[in-house]
């Protein structure tokens, strides 16, 4: 299906690795399978622990004394499917569909973020007739869950000090600089009390929400499920009751899908079905612009619920709900329209004798992304509940004078008599971790056009990965 798509090399790989599932903290197939391409090629390859690969290319004939240039993306992706997709990401490949000048997944997220930077590195390495200095290519593990792979990548093995990350997703933007981020956890102890068979249990379910990437989207005023379940609980007087708490699937997603387990007498059903309807309208009203397909349903559980969350407990679990932040923090005075710091309350789940809370926080701003952990701790300790950071990534800094930047610049106006927007991105790109991991790095972010990523709405430009690949190859002749 992808074979008469241009370029044809890339878009070969792109649906080779397209085969191979590589949800975070899976990846050794994928990883296996850029070792075995570059062994097939006789290329310099390097894999540690962390299944991170580096691939080493030397510099086609009049290149040899240019400067090494890196080559960088990620290997893994976010696995996310509709709620009636059939897919098992485990086992099963990426099913592709072409949808006019896009390419997309049947159901699932299509893994572009960043399976085309891998597939850039692939065609590049695999090219006999495209110019470019000594490439080094390194294709970092676990990125969407922390930027874990780069956090752990052996930096002497590197010579590069001009790197192109290929992880953004708006073609002719630049960005030059990222905000950094952290992972903030809370765990509420659960208190559980008994109930008798006159309880009759239910399931709310809020659904239909586009959600989309807690750093890039942001921006967007999209509905997050899980704030709307504590809208929700906090308006529940004693009559009913609560059992259980569940939504989001990864911590960097806005939440599209959640639900609230609920028990009630019998005579108080009707009250329980009104104030949910109530909600919907609600809710339905808010977000009519950035969510217009927002649901919020109801249905009888097909489970025996005895036991149902204290009155402590969810009192606890309301304060949680409804002031942990959700959205953005502050806008930066030193570029229009940046978001400056945010932060996502991106799966919340009961499990055996907690609640547990995801946050992602990030912040171009060291001390303000230190400031949103602060007060989520103070939110645990007013709680009683337990708090514990993970995933720390520093943000990466713009560069005054860039010789990288300059060269990206050039290119666009030569090709396309404009020049490119410089920017920086409220995500976390792993050039803040290597360009602590690389001494005096020069670098650069930039990729196609990507929509609605961590979504099964994902959606690759297929032109724009044209346009994009040439600029890259562009770039790389000029390195001479």
């Amino acid at each position: 299906m992808v074979e008469k798509l241009e370029p044809k090399e890339v878009f070969k790989y792109f649906y080779e690795i397209s085969q191979i599932p590589r949800c975070s903290k899976q990846e050794q197939g994928i990883s296996d399978y850029l070792v075995n391409f570059a062994k097939k090629r006789n290329l310099e390859v390097y894999r540690d622990d962390m299944l991170n690969v580096i691939i080493k290319k030397k510099a086609t004939l009049g290149y040899e004394n240019a400067p090494t240039v890196i080559l960088q993306g990620h290997m893994d992706m976010v696995c996310e499917k509709n709620k009636s997709t059939i897919h098992n990401f485990e086992t099963d490949p990426i099913k592709l569909l072409i949808d006019g000048d896009t390419l997309k997944a049947d159901g699932t997220t299509l893994g572009a973020d960043n399976g085309i930077a891998v597939a850039f590195c692939l065609a590049m390495l695999d090219s006999n007739d495209i110019p470019h200095p000594p490439l080094e290519i390194v294709i970092t593990s676990q990125e969407e869950i922390g930027l874990i792979g780069a956090s752990k990548l052996d930096g002497s093995k590197l010579e590069g000090k001009y790197l192109i990350n290929i992880d953004a997703e708006d073609e002719g933007i630049l960005f030059t600089s990222c905000a950094g981020g952290a992972r903030a956890n809370i765990e509420l102890p659960i208190k559980w009390e008994n109930i008798n068979e006159k309880y009759v249990s239910y399931d709310i379910f809020i659904s239909g929400l586009k959600g989309g990437h807690s750093g890039i989207d942001i921006d967007k005023s999209r509905a997050n499920a899980n704030k709307l379940v504590g809208r929700i609980l906090n308006s529940f007087d004693e009559s009913i009751l609560v059992n259980s708490v569940n939504g989001g699937l990864k911590v960097n997603a806005i939440p599209r899908e959640a639900m609230i387990g609920v028990s009630v007498l019998e005579n108080k059903i009707s009250k329980l079905l009104q104030l949910i309807d109530n909600w919907n309208k609600i809710f339905k009203n808010e977000f009519k612009s950035s969510d217009p397909n927002i649901e919020i349903t109801i249905q009888k559980s097909n489970k025996d619920i005895r036991k149902v969350f204290s009155k402590d407990t969810l009192e606890k679990s309301k304060i949680l709900y409804m002031l942990i932040p959700y959205g953005i923090n502050t806008i930066s005075a030193d570029i229009e329209g940046l978001v400056e710091s945010s932060s996502n309350l991106g799966i919340v789940t009961t499990k055996n004798e907690l609640i547990r809370f995801e946050n992602s926080c990030r912040s171009s701003v060291g001390s303000i992304k230190d400031d949103i952990l602060s007060k989520l701790q103070i939110l645990a300790t007013i709680t009683n509940a337990s708090f514990h950071i993970e995933g720390i990534y520093p943000e990466w800094e713009y560069k005054k004078d860039s010789f990288l930047r300059e060269k990206f610049i050039k290119i666009y106006k030569k090709l396309y008599n404009k020049k490119p927007i410089i920017t920086a991105l409220h995500a976390g790109l792993e050039c803040g971790i290597l360009g602590s991991i690389i001494k005096d790095a020069d670098m650069i972010s930039f990729g196609p056009n990507i929509d609605n990523v961590h979504t099964p709405d994902e959606k690759l430009g297929i032109s724009s990965t044209k346009r994009t690949w040439d600029y890259l190859c562009e770039v790389l002749k000029e390195f001479k």
